[in-house]
């Protein structure tokens, strides 16, 4: 009989794939922290709700604790500051031959293989939208990028049998031998998401804001700067152009803007999922340790990283309720740091 896939953390990300993989006919054993959720996807009350699709399934599912076995594949796919308690608690179920595969935002792989091994870490990058709004009830707010790979960027038969398993959740999904180079290209991206949380304007909204152009531009840049100096080429994504912003090619930085305008037009979750940790359920975000393998990196080469530093600590000082999410926030990211940030190093 063929292992289950495993989800670790079955909330938007994990919930949509594994959703999706049920509807396939795949074996899926979902696992979550939340007893409520476990019970609504086990009771076969998984609902896929929003303008991409709309369903309801479920499957055996379990939390941590009622965990058994050792599985050859789990998807994890919890929040970033989750990420090494996550991987600790899973290892002891992995299987000698099996793999991690890191379903997340930031550069987590890092971390899973520093815990399970580099040969047991599968690295992936997703970009679709979606939102846990509540115990059994996901919504699947927009279609995005999703890409494989190893992290030493072989083309290996397991990477070739994931690829085709993600293929029934996105069907264009992608195998790549520089997942790395998505995953930096998400961080240059992630980073104006992030900023976009400092106020209550959507996504959108706040690309589209002239005000915010040159502060959008010279964080991008600021985060690139860093993969460029890590020797990463970062790759673009659902119209995000990573090599205009190093290049600083005004025109294509525009046209690439305008897309990103339009692709975040175009979804049901019209804001980032750090707005809604930050203004509708009022915890803590993963922005910290998504920004902390950056700020990492930067150290290393010497790169200064102000406008990285400022946006972690206004995102605390809101998660600590001594800053309340408006627009002086944003404000004060570009007034107060201006445009000193220098040292950038072109694509190559």
């Amino acid at each position: 009989m063929a292992q289950p896939i495993v989800i670790w953390g079955s909330g938007a990300i994990g919930g949509t794939i594994g959703a999706y993989l049920r509807r396939a006919g795949r074996d899926v054993l979902f696992v979550d922290v939340v007893p409520e959720h476990v019970h609504e996807i086990a009771a076969g009350r998984l609902r896929i709700e929003g303008p991409v699709d709309q369903f309801t399934t479920g499957g055996p599912a379990v939390t941590p604790e009622a965990m058994a076995g050792r599985h050859k594949l789990i998807l994890l796919a919890v929040k970033a500051h989750h990420t090494e308690a996550a991987t600790r608690a899973l290892a002891p179920f992995l299987a000698e031959d099996g793999a991690v595969v890191s379903c997340q935002n930031g550069l987590n792989e890092l971390v899973i293989a520093d815990i399970v091994g580099r040969d047991r870490t599968i690295g992936a990058f997703v970009n679709f939208g979606a939102d846990y709004q509540e115990p059994g009830r996901i919504l699947y707010g927009g279609r995005g990028a999703v890409v494989v790979g190893e992290l030493d960027g072989r083309t290996t038969p397991r990477i070739r049998e994931l690829h085709e398993i993600l293929k029934l959740f996105e069907p264009d999904a992608v195998l790549s031998d520089n997942v790395f180079g998505y995953l930096w290209g998400k961080a240059g991206y992630g980073g104006v998401l992030k900023a976009s949380a400092l106020t209550n304007d959507t996504i959108s909204e706040f690309i589209a804001d002239p005000r915010r152009r040159p502060l959008i531009i010279a964080l991008v840049q600021e985060i690139l700067s860093i993969a460029a100096a890590e020797k990463v080429t970062p790759i673009g994504f659902d119209s995000f152009d990573p090599i205009a912003f190093l290049r600083n090619d005004g025109p294509a930085i525009e046209a690439s803007l305008a897309g990103l305008v339009r692709y975040n037009n175009g979804t049901g979750k019209p804001r980032s999922g750090i707005w809604r940790d930050l203004a509708v359920r009022k915890r803590q975000t993963d922005v910290t340790a998504q920004l902390a393998p950056v700020q990492a990196a930067a150290r290393r080469h010497g790169i200064p990283t102000p406008y990285v530093d400022r946006l972690v600590a206004l995102i605390q000082a809101v998660e600590a309720g001594r800053r309340v999410i408006g627009t002086e926030l944003a404000d004060e990211l570009a007034d107060e740091l201006g445009d000193e940030r220098g040292g950038l190093v072109p694509a190559a």
